[in-house]
């Protein structure tokens, strides 16, 4: 058997593998939730609703869990870095079309299909860290991906929230995408190849077998019930404070609310550290110390002082891009076999729970306002809560792997 060739932290290799991946990630969420500040605007030029008007996010979302159930098996027949470089180059070009599109139908076909796309960066990005990274840094440079997806959210929020109150909605995407397209380059240039890959068949039986394997497994479907449910939260919560921020008593304009996407800061300062410390002191230990800090920050929002509401949204960012790290690091390190499959299958959750807990937030909202919309995010959370305990309690790796 070959031994496996890692890339150890502070080498050449270890920068460019982190600055792709970080590069990758930017790409993703920017052009995923750069729509997340212009849902109110939306609402009022195509006469829909809260709910209907978070479509525009939720159908990118849903697509992207269903192509994370193909590319993810994909990758692991074909390699990594080729079905990443044709996902970012696809997605880029996607966002583009949808700024030229005439009606809300056509919108949302391209949201679909940028979904279908970025599943290839999504469902491959964390295989590909964990085959190519010494184990014992995976969590530092699982952060660091972690923390080009906080920065991507962000400046897709930023970008697009402060730009469409100066230019039209279809102007502003047309820069964000093009902004992706140049990030998908630099992917490409800078990216090692995979030294560990090991190309896996596509028969439905061992793909099956794959499924089985890690569900019978004592942690893996636990962990993707938490990517559920973090996830759903942290959506709901962006989906709809612009309404709240954009009517009385707050009156901020468009521009303001978007600026507000600052608060990603936490979450790349979170990702990376939370990270560290889990290789540090357990992923155990960590993962419901994030999650409880997201629910202190969720109570700060519930009170009516702005400066209230923004620290909370900056408390609730930075433990969940801090959970986000330790779970996603955790999937890679427990799955032994069909790693891809396991990465899909925990990002499956994650942006199920984002599309539809996204959607059903519209309706807390319809009906509770504010208040509707803490309620459903706590019940998330606190069954999150619950979740992390058990995990803790479990002994998650295999007897001849070091521990979580």
């Amino acid at each position: 058997m070959t031994t496996a060739q890692w890339i150890e932290k502070g080498t050449p290799l270890f920068m460019r593998t982190v600055a792709a991946l970080f590069c990758g990630g930017f790409a993703t969420f920017a052009l995923l939730y750069c729509v997340q500040p212009m849902m109110p605007l939306l609402s009022g030029e195509f006469s829909i609703n809260a709910a209907e008007s978070s479509l525009v996010l939720s159908v990118s979302t849903a697509m992207l869990a269903i192509g994370l159930l193909i590319t993810g098996p994909v990758s692991d027949r074909i390699g990594r870095k080729p079905v990443m470089v044709t996902a970012l180059f696809s997605a880029a070009l996607c966002t583009l079309a949808s700024a030229l599109m005439p009606n809300w139908p056509t919108i949302l076909l391209t949201r679909a299909l940028l979904g279908l796309s970025l599943s290839g960066v999504a469902a491959v990005a964390m295989t590909y860290l964990s085959e190519e990274i010494h184990p014992d840094h995976i969590g530092l440079a699982m952060g660091l991906y972690i923390s080009g997806n906080a920065i991507g959210g962000m400046s897709g929020r930023l970008i697009l929230g402060v730009l469409i109150d100066y230019v039209s909605w279809h102007t502003a995407t047309l820069v964000v995408g093009g902004l992706a397209l140049g990030a998908a380059v630099v992917f490409l240039k800078i990216l090692p190849p995979s030294r560990n890959f090991r190309s896996r068949t596509l028969h439905p039986r061992s793909l099956l077998e794959g499924f089985v394997i890690h569900f019978r497994d004592a942690g893996l479907p636990w962990l993707f019930l938490e990517a559920f449910l973090l996830m759903g939260g942290f959506v709901t919560l962006f989906n709809y404070i612009g309404y709240r921020l954009l009517a009385s008593p707050y009156d901020l304009s468009q521009a303001s609310v978007g600026l507000l996407s600052v608060v990603y800061l936490a979450g790349i300062y979170s990702s990376a550290q939370v990270g560290a410390l889990a290789d540090k002191f357990g992923r155990r230990r960590m993962f419901w110390v994030a999650i409880t800090v997201m629910l202190a920050g969720l109570m700060l929002t519930m009170l009516a002082p702005l400066s209230a509401i923004l620290l909370g949204m900056l408390v609730f960012t930075f433990g969940f891009f801090g959970a986000h790290s330790v779970a996603s690091s955790w999937i890679g390190r427990r799955a032994t076999q069909a790693k891809g499959q396991a990465s899909s299958l925990y990002l499956f959750s994650y942006y199920l729970g984002s599309s539809l807990a996204g959607t059903l937030g519209g309706v807390a909202w319809h009906y509770g306002g504010w208040h509707g919309i803490g309620a459903f995010i706590s019940a998330l959370l606190v069954m999150a809560l619950a979740v992390a305990v058990k995990l803790a309690r479990l002994a998650l790796l295999p007897a001849n792997r070091k521990p979580a």
